[in-house]
């Protein structure tokens, strides 16, 4: 038998894929409720975290149904043994973990962060300055500010005079896009979390302003922080776990 190429796997993809063969197998049957998301990591033996982003790419598969203030529940076999025209895509195997990534972003753009305090030319704020206000302007227009988010973390990036950290982050949101981040925003994205994120977003401008890079350092974080919290207790609200 010819060896077969190996393609390295992230770890919520193998508790997925893991999770998927015990839902093809019968161990658990179509609409039954899953075991909650902490027995899930403690008898895998990884992170809450890692197990959440496994769940949100069989949800976005449509092998399971996530249900607010219930539970998780596994849908019916055509759900897992459909056909590929009746089943939604799968995530890219090589997709980032929303989670990781979020934690990500907070240890590299709190540094992009101070960087762009201490070397940002007056048009530079000017240019982040514009995007907080694009953000406002969407989120007061009933629309999700995405937009305007992304333009101030790449404008904030642009200012802090590396290119390398620059494509960075424009990376970062490269993988936004990505179904299972635009899935789990879904579960999170409101106009009090985004009036939460205007006044986060407007203490990283104010420092960069101030040419304060130990401030704009921790206001980023603290952002960054606390919209990781924000994703996470919306999650746990949703699948009461």
């Amino acid at each position: 038998m010819p060896l077969q190429a190996v393609e390295p796997q992230r770890l919520y993809r193998q508790i997925a894929e893991q999770l998927r063969s015990l839902i093809a197998t019968g161990e658990f049957n179509p609409g039954s409720r899953l075991p909650a998301e902490r027995d899930l990591a403690r008898q895998l033996g990884v992170s809450r975290p890692s197990v959440r982003e496994a769940l949100i790419a069989l949800e976005v598969e449509g092998v399971i149904d996530v249900r607010t203030g219930s539970g998780i529940y596994v849908r019916g076999m055509d759900g897992v043994n459909g056909t590929a025209a009746s089943l939604p895509p799968e995530p890219d195997p090589a997709e980032w973990g929303p989670l990781e990534l979020m934690r990500a972003r907070e240890l590299v753009e709190g540094e992009v962060a101070a960087l762009a305090a201490r070397h940002a030319r007056r048009a530079q704020v000017a240019a982040i300055t514009g995007a907080l206000a694009q953000m406002r302007e969407e989120a007061e227009a009933g629309i999700i500010p995405r937009a305007g988010d992304e333009a101030f973390h790449t404008s904030v990036a642009r200012a802090c005079g590396n290119e390398v950290l620059h494509d960075t982050v424009r990376g970062y949101w490269q993988a936004r896009s990505g179904p299972l981040f635009e899935r789990l925003g879904d579960y999170f994205e409101n106009p009090a979390s985004w009036d939460a994120a205007l006044v986060e977003h407007s203490a990283v401008l104010e420092a960069i302003r101030c040419h304060d890079p130990a401030s704009a350092r921790l206001a980023m974080q603290a952002h960054l922080k606390k919209a990781y919290s924000r994703y996470t207790a919306s999650w746990r609200r949703a699948n009461h776990s």
